[in-house]
């Protein structure tokens, strides 16, 4: 590792600066980090920060572009839409410590869709207020409803404690790890559920005609293919065309007019509506990440992201959304220039979404007990919290279930929710925008290995802020498959802050804490180890950052994109069993950007040690790609106000140094 510092040219002046070091210093403190303080700032927009010359805009990041989250003046007046726990008690059967609650459940969440969703809004949330007390849910509670905040007690007071049936847990598992592509029925699979079920899932139940008879005819366990499926919302979407003047792209960096293909049907598109877009995969794009094993290539949209529309031109075929692009559209995988993957040409696509939105959980734990459940090949589970520590594998695959999964949702949020012991991933977000992540305590999951399990996971989320949030015994905290103009801030993590790959850019991670203890490391590992891509462990111990380099992340998506910002941030590792912590891109007035050129800040650069890419983070967490011939993280700039995205410093937020 160089040792000297850099020199920075500014003007007609030339400065000797600290070394901008991953590593600078080894020391001894508490390994145990601090709690999320009492009292947070104010996060909305009346405390953030313009946006800074030269570095992204997350000053829209969150609920509704950051708005205050709801309270007791946006809930509605009318009784009907607010289901007290008396309520669920009389009508609906949901009584603590009374057998299982999931029909009652279930069924309240109905009624809400379809009294009071219709008239709802953000200003008029309808409430459902669980009871304090233990819950016991069998089935996956799918929330279709906008506009309802689902409220306990209090954590620890309500409990609501998931064991899933047998019309729940996978019953298709391959080499430790639940098997999407065996979970047919029909035209459907496995893999239009994913991420996976969880205890709550906020999406739309919403079938497609194509689909119908299938659902109907589809037994228990199968019949939620066809709900709300990434498949239907193909159904929805169209093809693009070149733009005026173009014969490759429909459009490129920095627009914000994408025309549709001829056959467009422009009824569907409304001014106001959400649009997903997705660039396709090409050779040429997978060769700007260095992601050079053509084997590994896939046809699929590793660009994309959620836009408003704020225009539509029926006549002309075009939509306008709020904000520029962040990446080229191709018309198709081959229109840039380059030869097809696995034989296809493959477009690129808009979809006009059908969304869930202002959907809120607060106030409440969750569980995912596994004492007594049946193996899928015979036996029980009688699994004991302390052996899911430290251990990066799955112990029950089948039931890798979630907390709460958010898909197609918007402008929703997780506020006072604690977890403990969950399937897979506490929370996870799967094509979601302005989603609010605050003051949860997220402890422990019984499956953190071969496939990606146990995960605070933002995988296509955009716009969202996940802000003073705890975790204890997962795997990672990650941004990954696109995700960009996120804010994660003030958390406190014992895991690593990870970009997992798949072109996700533009995140900020501000004033967290993260202290790694050795332990946290791929090789630990009892059963079923391995990663997201399926291949097996690696011999590193996790570091407080894991940047996704394209040889390896190749497997599962892709590169890390650029402009991923690290700033104010307390981040230790502890470098051996039982020894100090030792700090790590410790310098908390320097903006760190990774994946990022030192000429140009907003241009992908991938990680390189004296000009060489590098095919896998791991085992080189500790040079200094600042450093010249080195490159790939972007460190000339300072800040000294403490927060690049708040405006002014609040409690919990790490003073620089």
């Amino acid at each position: 590792m160089p040792m000297k510092p850099p020199i920075i040219a500014i003007g007609l002046c030339t400065i000797l600066v600290a070394a901008a070091m991953p590593v600078v210093a080894a020391a001894a403190p508490d390994a145990a980090p601090g709690a999320v303080p009492a009292q947070i700032p104010d996060l909305t927009s009346a405390n953030r920060r313009a946006p800074i010359a030269g570095l992204p805009d997350w000053s829209r990041a969150g609920y509704r572009g950051g708005a205050a989250l709801p309270g007791p003046g946006e809930l509605t007046a009318d009784p009907a839409c607010r289901i007290t726990p008396a309520e669920l008690a009389t009508t609906y059967g949901v009584v603590p410590g009374g057998g299982d609650d999931t029909a009652g459940l279930a069924r309240a969440i109905a009624d809400v869709a379809a009294t009071c969703t219709p008239a709802a809004g953000y200003t008029e949330l309808s409430l459902i207020e669980l009871p304090a007390g233990r819950i016991d849910v069998a089935k996956q509670l799918t929330v279709d409803a906008s506009f309802l905040l689902i409220k306990g007690a209090g954590a620890g007071q309500t409990r609501v404690v998931f064991r899933p049936d047998a019309d729940t847990r996978y019953d298709t598992v391959s080499d430790g790890d639940w098997d999407e592509d065996a979970m047919t029925y029909g035209n459907g699979k496995g893999g239009w559920i994913w991420p996976g079920r969880g205890l709550f899932r906020i999406q739309t139940r919403q079938v497609a005609a194509k689909h119908v008879t299938d659902h109907q005819n589809a037994p228990a366990n199968r019949k939620d293919l066809f709900e709300g499926s990434v498949n239907q919302h193909w159904l929805g979407g169209d093809e693009v065309r070149a733009a005026a003047g173009q014969t490759a792209y429909a459009a490129r960096t920095g627009d914000t007019v994408i025309g549709l293909a001829a056959d467009a049907q422009m009824s569907r598109y409304r001014p106001g509506g959400h649009l997903w877009v997705g660039a396709a995969n090409s050779v040429k794009f997978y060769q700007r990440q260095h992601a050079t094993d053509a084997t590994l290539y896939k046809n699929q949209h590793m660009r994309q992201q959620i836009f408003r529309i704020t225009a539509v031109d029926a006549a002309g075929r075009n939509v306008t959304i709020d904000r520029p692009l962040e990446f080229d559209v191709p018309v198709d995988s081959r229109s840039d220039g380059s030869a097809a993957i696995a034989g296809t040409t493959y477009p690129s696509r808009v979809v006009p979404l059908k969304v869930v939105e202002g959907v809120g959980i607060e106030d409440l734990t969750i569980s995912q007990e596994m004492t007594g459940m049946p193996k899928l090949d015979g036996g029980t589970y009688n699994l004991n919290k302390q052996d899911a520590v430290h251990n990066y594998g799955n112990m029950a695959p089948e039931y890798e279930m979630h907390g709460i999964v958010l898909k197609w949702a918007v402008n929703s949020w997780i506020r006072r929710v604690a977890t403990d012991m969950t399937g897979s991933h506490p929370i996870v977000t799967e094509n979601a925008k302005n989603i609010q992540v605050q003051e949860t305590s997220l402890d422990g999951a019984w499956n953190k290995g071969k496939g990606g399990n146990g995960y605070l996971r933002g995988s296509r989320v955009w716009d969202s802020l996940f802000a003073y949030n705890t975790t204890r015994n997962l795997r990672h905290f990650t941004f990954q498959w696109s995700s960009s103009n996120n804010v994660a801030l003030g958390n406190d993590f014992d895991s690593d802050l990870n970009l997992h790959g798949g072109w996700e850019r533009r995140n900020l991670f501000e004033s967290n804490t993260v202290t790694v203890p050795y332990e946290h490391a791929s090789g630990n590992c009892r059963s079923n180890c391995g990663e997201e891509g399926g291949g097996g462990a690696d011999d590193s111990t996790w570091w407080p950052i894991w940047w996704g380099a394209g040889p390896k992340a190749l497997k599962w998506s892709g590169s890390s994109g650029p402009q991923n910002v690290f700033h104010a941030n307390v981040l230790r590792k502890q470098t051996t069993a039982g020894g100090p912590y030792t700090d790590y891109y410790a310098d908390r007035r320097r903006i760190y950007q990774f994946g990022s050129a030192q000429a140009d800040a907003s241009a992908f650069q991938h990680l390189a040690v004296n000009g060489t890419i590098i095919p896998d983070w791991a085992g080189r967490e500790t040079l200094d790609y600042a450093a010249p011939p080195n490159a790939g993280v972007h460190a000339t700039r300072t800040d000294t106000t403490g927060s690049l995205f708040l405006g002014s410093d609040g409690p919990g937020t790490p003073t620089p140094t």
